[in-house]
């Protein structure tokens, strides 16, 4: 049987049957080949392409200092996926997927380089979709708890009671008390934040409600304080637990009468702001001590919010880890694509004491030496801990053995303090239960003997 070689007529075919948009250029970047995926897409006749310089066609992001074809030049190797935004005919932003190789001739020399793209439009639909879902503002998550959480925020933001934030350290009270405002009917006027447990009483005094000229030494000029700085918008302060009795008594009359005295002055002055508190302290017990007022407690009380640490919401660190990547990338123009599964593996394994935040440092010092890629192991801060409680990994082990280590004794433990309940024990490390079910078998982990509270064909059908 022969078989013939195929013709420039039958690549043509091929190149107007797929999806992709193709197109090739010469040595001086002007268009040479441009298929029907490539018209469909761009909006751009194939006619009015040919003979342009590929910049003028496709108005690129990355038509400038990063050109791919021209990287791909440059180094002869190809690039696979990159991803950008070109113009179309209606001056519409398309986000593409794109992959780049150079062209040579029969003695191997470069003519030209050719680009397939895909249109991403419906993928960015969906993650806009997606991001509506678990994202309220700058907050994002997908943990149930903090889903819990999103729905009761704009009851919150509407009313215009006093709102008083939990969490531990680190855990973005912040955050939530930004999303409040921004939520709310005073959305247009200021954010005013004070850290009440930084400043000593006499500053905070004069920092909150402000001072008149002569007040006291020094003060040769009114100044106003944040309550006037944040007259029409919202005053946040934060770890309220840390201020005297004698503040709280302060504070407590501006709740109450809406009006607060300056520091040397005769006259009140309207306070014209929503206060949001926040604290890690408990004040419940506070207040039982005696070391917090009962009245200034109930009365700052009134609407409150709760932030449950990270370690109570583990399936939230891929997301919140996409979301400093793509800050990081932006804030140091780097290209930095994700995590390897061994990097998330190890952060998932950790306790996160200093909770989102702490979380946050991990990568911005992974940004340190990594530029490209996957952020690996090794990028990890070298005073990165382990997991709290679990067997160490053997210093003979290799990093995937000694994940799996890890990996397994994490699970075991949580099956464990479940009392052999694994879809409990699925819920406790944030994982879905077939994925808890696949690296019981991968890791051969043998569960502890059953509670009796659910049998395992249960645990299957659930």
């Amino acid at each position: 049987m022969v078989h013939k070689k195929p013709s420039s007529a039958h690549y043509r075919a091929i190149l107007e049957s797929i999806s992709d948009g193709v197109f090739t250029v010469d040595g001086e970047w002007r268009i040479t080949s441009f298929n029907r995926a490539a018209e469909e897409i761009t909006g751009i006749p194939r006619r009015e392409a040919l003979g342009k310089r590929c910049s003028e066609v496709f108005r690129s992001t990355m038509c400038t200092d990063q050109c791919c074809l021209r990287e791909t030049k440059r180094t002869g190797k190809p690039l696979v996926g990159r991803t950008g935004y070109i113009i179309d005919a209606q001056g519409n932003r398309i986000p593409i997927s794109l992959s780049t190789a150079v062209l040579r001739d029969a003695d191997g020399t470069v003519i030209g380089g050719a680009e397939t793209f895909r249109d991403l439009s419906e993928v960015e639909a969906l993650r806009s979709e997606l991001d509506g879902r678990f994202r309220v503002g700058e907050l994002v998550s997908r943990s149930p708890l903090m889903q819990r959480l999103f729905s009761t925020l704009e009851p919150v933001a509407a009313s215009s009671s006093t709102v008083l934030i939990l969490g531990e350290t680190g855990t973005g009270k912040e955050l939530i008390a930004r999303t409040i405002h921004e939520l709310s009917s005073r959305r247009d006027g200021p954010f005013v934040a004070v850290n009440c447990g930084a400043l000593p009483e006499t500053l905070l005094e004069s920092e909150l409600f402000g001072y008149k000229a002569g007040a006291f030494t020094g003060a040769t000029r009114n100044k106003p304080g944040r309550f006037a700085l944040a007259a029409g918008g919202t005053l946040f302060l934060d770890e309220i637990g840390n201020i005297s009795q004698a503040m709280q008594v302060r504070l407590l009359r501006v709740l109450q009468e809406q009006v607060y005295d300056p520091l040397g002055s005769v006259t009140p002055e309207k306070a014209d702001v929503r206060i949001v508190t926040a604290t890690h302290s408990d004040l419940t017990d506070m207040v039982r001590q005696g070391a917090f007022r009962e009245d200034f407690y109930y009365r700052i009380n009134i609407a409150r919010v709760e932030l449950p640490p990270l370690r109570q919401r583990k399936e939230d660190i891929p997301l919140l880890c996409m979301d400093f990547i793509q800050h990081f990338n932006a804030l140091q123009g780097k290209q930095v694509e994700g995590l390897s599964s061994e990097t998330l593996s190890l952060l998932m394994l950790h306790s996160w004491p200093g909770n989102v935040r702490e979380l946050r440092n991990v990568i911005e010092r992974a940004f340190i030496v990594c530029h490209q890629g996957s952020i690996l192991p090794s990028h990890l801060p070298p005073d990165f801990p382990g997991p709290e409680g679990l067997d160490g990994p053997s210093p003979e082990d290799s990093l995937p053995e000694a994940v799996n280590r890890l990996e397994k004794q994490l699970i075991l433990n949580a099956i464990i303090r479940c009392g052999g309940n694994r879809l409990a024990a699925a819920k406790e490390l944030g994982i879905h239960k077939s994925t808890l079910f696949r690296k019981i078998r991968q890791l051969s982990i043998k569960p502890p003997v059953r509670d009796g509270r659910s049998s395992p064909d249960r645990e299957q059908a659930e």
